[in-house]
């Protein structure tokens, strides 16, 4: 018995710390953004990010033994949309927001996903979820402040666009997971993504420099690594518990923000910002039950 706890226990720590690296990862892939933002377009990030993900994706789907094409491919190219869609509004966002208050409106997606799980896959929010719903949207208004011009309407309405498509995607996601397997759902993202953004590119190509092109690269081995470490984490550890610790990726942004770009979060931003991860943290433990449930249960 007292092994078994001792493994369980040695596994949480490891949950954990693969989720923290995970954070600090994607931290990074939003760093070299906000950093290749100012002169690369954006669909030349996304081809980068895409190109990176595909082989490794592909390679790690060979070595698996799995047919990276999947069954489902109608609703796998349309996970590959929304996914690319979202990516490209949140490297413009990254491009016009700080780094800190665009990776907080990122953090609506959980939120979001919650509300449109309901309306699409008839999985019903109980009262928590739908008070998740509306402090989040409480917390977006403190933490842009409309109307007063801190922030650009085009950069706030990009980053809202951005997790309205994630949550889209994760939705899709969900009903992929019923029937493909993750390395499937996983290769077709970065496939789809390299597809869309490659004639964006030709259209009008930006060359980048020999520092660019390491910046490139690390934006796609960062996100890669992120993705593999979240993976590992919500393998070991319940979606409740495994999902809040990545909210640390905005304390990461906020450093990386005020060290390298000069970027502070005022007091109404802070505020915001808490309010949008409060509700985050309240969307995943919340929880969803099947349309025409009596809803009776606790909170």
């Amino acid at each position: 018995m007292q092994n078994s706890d001792g493994e369980a226990a040695g596994q949480g720590r490891r949950a954990v710390m693969a989720l923290l690296g995970s954070a600090f990862m994607f931290s990074l892939m939003t760093l070299g953004v906000k950093h290749l933002g100012a002169r690369l377009p954006v669909a030349e990030l996304v081809l980068a990010r895409s190109i990176v993900g595909l082989g490794i994706s592909l390679g790690m789907a060979r070595v698996a033994g799995i047919n990276p094409w999947g069954r489902r491919r109608g609703l796998l190219a349309l996970r590959g949309l929304l996914g690319t869609l979202a990516l490209g509004c949140i490297f413009a966002a990254l491009k016009r927001l700080p780094l800190a208050e665009a990776t907080v409106l990122q953090f609506l997606y959980p939120t979001l996903t919650a509300a449109l799980a309901w309306i699409l896959l008839g999985e019903s929010p109980n009262r928590r979820s739908l008070g998740a719903l509306l402090v989040g949207w409480v917390g977006v208004m403190v933490l842009v402040r409309p109307g007063s011009g801190v922030f650009p309407v085009g950069g706030v309405l990009l980053a809202l666009a951005g997790a309205v498509l994630t949550s889209l995607a994760y939705v899709s996601v969900r009903e992929l997971a019923r029937t493909e397997s993750p390395l499937v759902i996983v290769f077709w993202f970065p496939m789809v993504s390299a597809l869309l953004s490659l004639p964006l590119v030709l259209l009008h190509p930006v060359a980048p420099t020999g520092n660019d092109m390491l910046w490139l690269l690390a934006v796609g081995l960062f996100t890669q690594a992120g993705q593999l470490g979240l993976t590992e984490g919500l393998a070991r550890l319940p979606a409740a518990r495994a999902t809040p610790i990545g909210y640390i990726q905005v304390a990461f942004a906020s450093f990386w923000g005020w060290w390298v770009f000069g970027e502070k979060m005022g007091p109404t931003s802070l505020l915001g910002g808490a309010l949008v991860l409060v509700a985050a943290l309240l969307s995943q433990t919340g929880g969803t039950q099947p349309r025409g449930a009596s809803g009776k249960g606790r909170g």
